[in-house]
């Protein structure tokens, strides 16, 4: 039985979509138990509502909750009886307790993760891996996406080695592509960080580098995992899920414009609602904290039950599979 806490006062749609997406949980991982950390008089009627198995979930009551507009440390310190506070306390003490899912802050759940739970020996510092679907129904990781600012060559190259393993053991990349985010595919281009990054990403044997990469050719398909610092990785990642949200509701407004174009859609209607879903970022989770001494997963903050339902399978399949196991024992090694 793998247990999995779950911060169930995190988010914009909180608590509703969080004990929906447990309950999905429950119902679909059948060797999984859920701690649900939250406000129980507001969690108890809502699971009444329910039908799952009762006796794979427990429910941990806390008065008070973390947002968005707090400094992450001290409400981290400060917030003792906070749903995330009390969710990183029992991992940090439970050795049962083996992840954490949050849809909370960023900055608490990241100062959390470094104040409470701790890095696996040997790794300089954790970094975000979201997963953004690829043009060929593939997917792609982004390593770092905001938890380091500033970088050195060292960090990007632990980064590229633990999203490595992280393709391999959660999603079943046997050997994934790694790029360097670059403002040219040439060897020779880039700043300083990005040339000195490029000579320790060709000579690490434990990744399959394939050189730099152009932010255009994100979603290509030709890459499994990109690495950069975390001020890049973030832009990156919120320029394309902003690009690809516009032209979506671009295409909805120009097939909407005439009676012509209306009868059009209504013949791609299913085509254009395949494509809606593959790039909805519900279907694919959360991103993990990669380096973390438990597994660490945060889910958009405007999630719905499906985006938790997601996080806490990823989460499921990490642990399953042994990823924290594999990076401790590949940075014993390096």
């Amino acid at each position: 039985m793998i247990k999995i806490i779950v911060d169930a006062m995190g988010g914009d749609r909180s608590p509703v979509v969080n004990v929906k997406g447990v309950v999905k949980a429950i119902n679909n991982i059948k060797d999984v138990k859920i701690v649900l950390v939250g406000d129980a008089n507001q969690l108890t009627p809502l699971l009444n509502a329910e039908k799952f198995d009762g006796a794979r979930l427990e429910i941990i009551h806390a008065s008070e909750v973390i947002d968005c507009n707090e400094k992450p440390t001290e409400a981290i310190k400060n917030k003792k009886d906070s749903s995330m506070s009390k969710g990183y306390e029992l991992l940090r003490t439970d050795d049962e307790s083996r992840a954490f899912v949050s849809l909370g802050s960023t900055g608490a759940l990241l100062a959390g993760a470094v104040l409470r739970v701790g890095r696996i020996k040997g790794i300089k510092r954790p970094a975000f891996c979201p997963i953004l679907p690829t043009m060929d129904g593939k997917i792609v990781g982004i390593c770092d996406s905001g938890a380091n600012v500033d970088c050195d060559p060292l960090w990007l190259q632990q980064f590229a080695v633990t999203g490595s393993l992280y393709m391999r053991k959660a999603y079943g990349v046997q050997c994934p592509r790694v790029a360097l985010l670059n403002v040219g595919t040439e060897e020779e281009k880039g700043d300083a960080l990005r040339k000195q990054t490029y000579e320790l990403l060709k000579n690490t044997p434990s990744i399959n580098f394939v050189g730099n990469m152009e932010a255009r050719e994100l979603l290509s398909g030709e890459y499994d995992l990109v690495v950069c610092d975390g001020f890049s990785g973030n832009i990156l990642l919120k320029s394309t899920e902003g690009a690809c949200m516009g032209l979506m509701k671009l295409l909805k407004k120009s097939m909407m414009s005439s009676f012509k174009s209306k009868l059009g859609a209504l013949l791609i209607k299913n085509k254009m609602y395949e494509i809606k879903d593959m790039m909805d970022y519900n279907n694919y989770g959360g991103a993990v904290l990669l380096g973390t001494a438990k597994t660490v997963i945060k889910g958009h903050g405007a999630s719905k039950a499906e985006a938790v339902y997601q996080c806490i399978k990823q989460a499921y399949d990490m642990e399953a599979n042994g990823l924290r196991e594999a990076i401790a024992a590949e940075m014993e090694n390096a």
